[in-house]
Order: structure tokens, then C-alpha cells, then sequence
């Protein structure tokens, strides 16, 4: 590996204030506020606005915007199951009389 072509990788903490919810991971990310950690060094934290523990999709609270199913829209627009029993004028095994 070539020496100074690489960034500084280190150990950094993500914080979301938001969740109340902080890990500990390597990144190349640099701040200028430190934090205690639990196992009593100090890091460069790193405050985020939105993590797995705050973020709908990974907490379980996503609403679905579509409120009406894809079937029901299709039907609806192309009539559905009963479209064909709207009754038409010539029975279904022949064609016109001769």
C-alpha cells in the first residue's frame, strides 16, 4: 500500500440526537466535538439527522401513501371480473344467422 495516498480512516461515533442512539464504527469522517465512549476513550463524534433507529422504513412506522390497492385501481379502470357479464347481442357460441 502506498504511504499519504490514502484518507485518514479511524474509529469515529455517529450520534442521532433525534433517537437518542449512538454507534461506534471506522470512517474517514472528521469532527471537532469529542465523546466519552463506553469503553472510557474519546472519540470525534459525527451528529446525523436521521439513523436506523429514527428512520421510518427501518423502524417499522412507513406509511404506504396508496391508499387503494393495485387491483382495486385496475379493475376499476378496466371493469373488472364483471365486465364480462355485461350481456352482449350475440350468444356466445355462434355468429350471425345466415
Amino acid at each position: 500500500m502506498q504511504q499519504d495516498k490514502h484518507p485518514d480512516y479511524h474509529p469515529v461515533v455517529f450520534r442521532d440526537r433525534a433517537a437518542g442512539y449512538a454507534f461506534l464504527t471506522r470512517s474517514t469522517a472528521t469532527s471537532d466535538r469529542t465523546i466519552e465512549w463506553d469503553d472510557g476513550e474519546t472519540y470525534p463524534v459525527v451528529d446525523v439527522e436521521i439513523s436506523s433507529e429514527s428512520h421510518p422504513f427501518y423502524t417499522g412506522q412507513a406509511r404506504t401513501v396508496d391508499t387503494e390497492g393495485r387491483v382495486a385501481r385496475f379493475e376499476r379502470r378496466y371493469g373488472g371480473a364483471d365486465a364480462g357479464s355485461s350481456g352482449g347481442s350475440t350468444p356466445s357460441g355462434g355468429g350471425e344467422p345466415a
